[in-house]
């Protein structure tokens, strides 16, 4: 239903609609903007990172089967192209993540459990979870087998439950 809605907004966008990117904008601007963050690790760069997909999309709107998927695939893209940019890549060790539905204790935790996630980690947890993306779709979008996708996920999720528990790495 989501998918469809943004197809068709797409489509109004790729059409000279300006009014339907100011809805693509208000729909996708949390989800990918966590994702962003997620991946980056830092929120000042995460924001400029939203800010470029945002342009992309208003200069250039796609016409694509899964847009949803078509914007996340495309911010993930710019945030690695983004990381590889950076010298030194210092603030992989301990980004700043946005939890916000979680009381600031917990929050704490789960930064900190986060942080010690690779960036691939990080990657597939966020686009599954923040993005809401299925695990189909997250591998597509980060161009690895489904299988290898579901284990690495796994991996990083048992990853974060020993650190919540108290386990060290």
């Amino acid at each position: 239903m989501i998918d469809q809605r943004l197809k068709q907004l797409f489509q109004q966008l790729h059409n000279g609609d300006r009014q339907a990117f100011s809805e693509i904008y208000q729909e996708m601007k949390v989800p990918v903007f966590t994702v962003l963050v997620r991946v980056i690790g830092e929120r000042a760069l995460a924001e400029d990172v939203l800010q470029e997909v945002f342009l992309k999309l208003y200069r250039q709107p796609p016409q694509v089967e899964k847009p949803r998927a078509y914007v996340f695939q495309m911010a993930r893209n710019l945030a690695i192209d983004t990381l590889r940019k950076q010298q030194p890549i210092e603030n992989l060790e301990q980004p700043e993540l946005c939890f916000q539905s979680c009381d600031p204790d917990s929050r704490i935790d789960l930064e900190r459990a986060f942080s010690m996630l690779t960036v691939q980690e990080r990657q597939l947890v966020a686009l599954h979870l923040s993005a809401g993306l299925t695990f189909r779709e997250v591998a597509v979008i980060v161009e690895r087998p489904l299988g290898t996708v579901l284990w690495q996920y796994q991996k990083a999720i048992g990853k974060l439950r020993m650190i919540l528990d108290g386990g060290c790495l």
